[in-house]
């Protein structure tokens, strides 16, 4: 009968210890290692570093929340309780670095931000805007 030692199966941890996701030891919810290994396949570099993958993960997870959070205030605007794709075009559209960001990219079923021309306004509505001006 053979004795049952440590062995290399365990690599000297507990043999019942859990594992823990990249994404959780980071405290993300993007994920970690499927970002690294689109890094990887990608060919970006010959070689992706360790911190690379999570770095770029928390990034796109602070972009995506800052959006869902302005997408979720145009929604609330229009009184509406989802996020739709005009929310998203809207929220994205009024923020000045958001736009920047994103500024040749177009969001299908989006729209257009609304804008109404002055010369285009009535009579009276021009000059309500232009009373305490002086130039």
């Amino acid at each position: 009968m053979a004795t049952i030692g440590k062995g290399k199966g365990t690599r000297g941890k507990a043999a019942n210890a859990t594992k823990t996701s990249r994404s959780q030891k980071a405290g993300l919810q993007f994920p970690v290692g499927r970002i690294s290994r689109f890094m990887k396949q990608g060919k970006y570099a010959e070689r992706i570093g360790a911190g690379a993958p999570v770095y770029l993960a928390a990034v796109l997870e602070y972009l995506a929340a800052e959006v869902l959070e302005l997408a979720g205030n145009a929604a609330k605007d229009y009184k509406k309780t989802r996020i739709v794709p005009r929310h998203i075009q809207l929220a994205i559209r009024n923020d000045e670095e958001l736009n920047k960001l994103m500024a040749n990219t177009t969001i299908a079923s989006g729209g257009v931000t609304p804008f109404i021309h002055t010369a285009l306004l009535p009579e009276g509505v021009k000059e309500k805007d232009g009373e305490g001006q002086d130039l």
